[in-house]
């Protein structure tokens, strides 16, 4: 006889019924039969086409007539299977319990279910921890929560966010294919966490005493952190420097190398035509060729501003001239020669090189940059082309000798 340490008693038995049943409606329409999961689409989709009905049907209810007409375009065997294990499960139950019933209704916890299980194939649990974060930050903040609800709050939680590290160490760790195929998980994992952080700041304010417990579970934040930002960085190292998800990384041609049978690798070729045969790779080469490439290298995060204030350049520049401004006038007033105005071509044919040309076209140049000094070059569209003489063109212009 089994024994236990406790008795047995009629309101445990109850209890642990009630979950039982809870659990069986609310996982119905995920069940093959009493002992398995479904394996095939259509038998969800022939589950939620009968929430549909009874929902249309309201308080009409429905029979087995108007159930299978709901379900006309599934096979017959098939509707009576699911039919069959929904009510064995209490998914879908007759109205009233009594012999001869003909209408039927359906489980509101089957419903709600489904629509958990179809909310966690779209982002993989995401919206669960976004709606129970915020729940639980209602709960702690509420008066009447005792201390151990808030500590049973924040053990559960550090559990989930623990169990979620795991995963995603593992999806890091793991094949490329697969950490894109999870790549939902990472979406929105920062919000994730400042909002936990919040809830675990609230709980520690409210409930000093329970300073191990919020140690456990802003560790297990600081762990799903990591974790998820391990993950997005191999993720969008993986996608180079284009960051497009949809392009195949190199990871999965080395995976397709390794695991391909010799039929696959060579179906590639497949309508292609050469002049000569190709030279044979061996598979090892190219899986070392592909590890040898060169990575992406990460963009370079631009460097923080300063919020101090900058004056810039303002009051360095001195317009009253200098040595510099007192050159520049010396070496204009030596081409002009006493004159308003010379030309160009006449200064720069009588330097006689290159050289000395270069320089004084460039301090003429810096003279007509220089607003405080009476001289300006005025250019024109001619030009000398000399190929015997140096330099071997000249542009025309002149140096002129303005009015203060």
């Amino acid at each position: 006889m089994l024994q236990t340490d406790q008795a047995i008693t009629l309101d445990s038995a109850l209890s642990e019924e009630a979950v039982l049943a809870t659990y069986r409606r609310m996982f119905a329409a995920l069940a093959r039969d009493s002992g398995a999961v479904v394996d095939d689409p259509v038998l969800v989709d022939i589950a939620e086409t009968l929430f549909a009905a009874f929902a249309e049907a309201g308080e009409e209810w429905l029979t087995h007539e108007q159930m299978r007409y709901a379900c006309r375009d599934h096979p017959a065997d098939l509707f009576e299977n699911r039919l069959r294990v929904l009510r064995g499960l209490g998914a879908i139950r007759e109205v009233f319990p009594k012999p001869n019933q003909l209408r039927y209704r359906a489980s509101f916890t089957s419903v709600v279910g489904l629509m958990f299980v179809r909310r966690m194939m779209d982002d993989g649990g995401q919206s669960e921890m976004h709606r129970l974060l915020a729940l639980e930050d209602l709960n702690v903040a509420d008066p009447r929560t005792t201390m151990e609800e808030a500590r049973q709050s924040a053990h559960n939680l550090a559990r989930a966010f623990r169990l979620w590290a795991l995963e995603l160490i593992t999806l890091t760790m793991g094949t490329i294919e697969e950490l894109r195929e999870q790549a939902p998980k990472l979406w929105g994992t920062e919000e994730i966490a400042r909002r936990a952080q919040s809830l675990h700041g609230t709980i520690l304010t409210r409930w000093p005493e329970l300073d191990r417990t919020c140690t456990e579970l802003r560790a297990a934040i600081y762990s799903y952190s990591d974790a998820s930002r391990r993950a997005a960085g191999r993720l969008a190292d993986s996608a180079g420097t284009t960051r497009n998800l949809t392009l195949l990384p190199s990871e999965t041609w080395r995976t397709f190398a390794q695991t391909a049978s010799k039929e696959r690798l060579a179906a590639v070729l497949d309508g292609l035509v050469f002049d000569a045969p190709a030279p044979w790779h061996d598979p090892a080469a190219i899986v070392r060729a592909v590890d040898e490439s060169p990575r992406p290298a990460l963009a370079q995060p631009t460097p923080p501003r300063s919020a101090l204030p900058d004056p810039g350049p303002e009051g360095s520049y001195d317009a009253g001239g200098g040595p510099a401004a007192d050159r520049l006038t010396a070496v204009a007033e030596e081409a002009l020669a006493g004159r308003d105005s010379v030309a160009l071509q006449e200064l720069l044919g009588a330097a006689g090189d290159w050289v000395s040309a270069r320089r004084l076209l460039a301090d003429l140049a810096a003279v007509d940059l220089r607003p405080e000094l009476p001289y300006r070059l005025r250019w024109s569209d001619e030009l000398t082309a000399s190929p015997e003489a140096e330099p071997t063109w000249l542009t025309h212009g002149r140096l002129e000798r303005t009015t203060p």
